[in-house]
């Protein structure tokens, strides 16, 4: 028995999330009293597999086929399934990221496995099998009983520390043979932005809505969110108005994130833009209404313009940073 981490790697190299699904899974492995086998697909150095073992993975099966190359959620599950089977996993483990919700609900068919999405703690029992969830828009928890003999799991991101337990770990290469008719996805163009910080990496997030007033308004919070190292994000009317990309829209119906710290500038806090980002180990508000509802929300907060505060906040960090 196993527990059965994927980890995604991006051009060959591991990210923040990638080691929390480790950290995690080591946890989980701790309370099953069994091992961690993590699963890398693409070409990754050897240096850098063995990162994961840092953090608890005791095997690693790094498994590279020319085919594999890019994304395709169904011979991605193809392939996660056969490792599964013939390492005896119990338990399955994958990001709760666009990737992991296109694989989970195909590996729980494949392998009759009932599916724990979202989760942020490690498992509450193991008899029964009872995990940690969020639930109405991150307004209420679940515990969610898992009774099928191979459990999955989606991590929420961000929402547990990075647990240094190195092991030595072995490292096996796995070139499986390719079922061509489940390849369905072709690549016909990769286009980077290497200029901004992603949303779904970052650790500070500097958001802004509709009391900006203006897109000519926003070069103070693009300034602090420089200063600060942070990606910028945005609400969806501000989005919608064309004010901002629609990439950095966040909320129910943009991206759902959980950064360390999330400045919040502008935005009232509406339900659904809080269920986007619920998550945050800690959130900021500025708004010139004190009876809007992200100030319940937040850890902290300031009353007042944002024309008005953005300038003192750039001026205290550079004085910080001096």
């Amino acid at each position: 028995m196993s527990v059965l981490v994927y980890t995604e790697n991006w051009d060959g190299k591991f990210k923040k999330l990638s080691f929390e699904l480790v950290s995690y899974a080591t946890g989980v492995a701790k309370m099953l009293n069994t091992i961690v086998t993590a699963v890398s697909i693409g070409k990754v150095e050897e240096g850098e597999l063995i990162k994961l073992g840092n953090y608890g993975a005791n095997k690693i099966i790094s498994v590279y086929n020319e085919q594999l190359i890019s994304l395709d959620s169904q011979t991605y599950t193809s392939v996660i399934a056969e490792i599964s089977g013939k390492e005896n996993a119990s338990v399955i483990i994958i990001s709760n990221n666009n990737t992991g919700k296109a694989i989970a609900p195909r590996l729980s068919v494949r392998l009759k496995a009932g599916v724990g999405s979202g989760v942020s703690r490690l498992p509450l029992t193991i008899n029964p099998f009872t995990v940690y969830k969020r639930t109405f828009s991150g307004n209420a928890f679940a515990h969610l009983v898992i009774k099928s003999d191979v459990k999955i799991l989606t991590l929420a991101q961000n929402s547990i520390d990075l647990i240094e337990t190195p092991v030595n770990a072995t490292i096996d290469n796995l070139n499986p043979t390719v079922d061509r008719s489940l390849l369905k996805t072709v690549v016909k163009d990769v286009q980077k932005q290497s200029d901004k910080i992603l949303l779904t990496d970052a650790d500070i997030v500097v958001s802004g809505g509709r009391g900006m007033k203006s897109p000519d308004n926003w070069p103070p919070l693009v300034e602090l969110a420089r200063l600060l190292g942070a990606a910028t994000a945005c609400s969806r009317p501000v989005s919608d108005e064309g004010w901002r990309p629609h990439e950095e829209h966040t909320g129910q119906t943009g991206k759902i994130i959980a950064p360390n710290l999330y400045i919040a500038v502008g935005i009232s806090g509406a339900t659904q833009h809080l269920a986007g980002i619920s998550s945050s180990k800690y959130i900021v508000a500025i708004n010139i209404d004190k009876d809007a509802p992200i100030f319940e929300a937040a850890q902290y907060g300031i009353i007042g313009d944002a024309m008005k505060v953005l300038p003192k906040l750039i001026e205290a960090v550079k004085e910080i940073k001096k």
